[in-house]
């Protein structure tokens, strides 16, 4: 029976894994490159590291395994934020169909401070005083 589950794990692993692999090779931009990526590679990389500790049975295996999930879901997405910000700050260029640039004038690249965006119900507030 562990056989089986490890092996069910490691197909799904393998899978997330080549889900990522095909995410860096088709995705037209860094950015989408990264986001794809970063989510496939971790779940494929904590499948893997679970198919190990159902295997070896052993609480120091797993214990170490599910300490390396848990490193993984916690650093990945910052990771993935950082570099993708340190990319969107040095002018990586967007993918030519990218539709929505949220950031393009927020970023004060003096002071490094990134201007929030106004609450849409104040936005509408403020709005409504300069008409009337």
């Amino acid at each position: 029976m562990q056989t089986v589950l490890s092996a069910i794990l490691i197909a799904v692993g393998a899978f997330f894994m080549f889900v990522a692999a095909l995410g860096i090779v088709r995705m037209p931009d860094l950015f989408l490159r990264m986001s794809a990526t970063s989510k496939a590679a971790t779940l494929g990389a904590a499948s893997i590291l679970l198919a190990t500790a159902v295997y070896f049975n052993d609480l120091g295996i797993a214990s170490r395994a599910l300490a390396t999930i848990v490193f993984l879901l916690l650093t990945t997405p910052i990771a993935a934020h950082i570099l993708g910000r340190a990319a969107y700050l040095t002018g990586t260029p967007l993918w030519e169909g990218t539709v929505c640039d949220e950031l393009r004038g927020r970023y004060d690249v003096r002071t490094r401070t990134l201007a929030s965006s106004p609450h849409p119900l104040q936005q509408t507030d403020h709005q409504e005083t300069v008409q009337h």
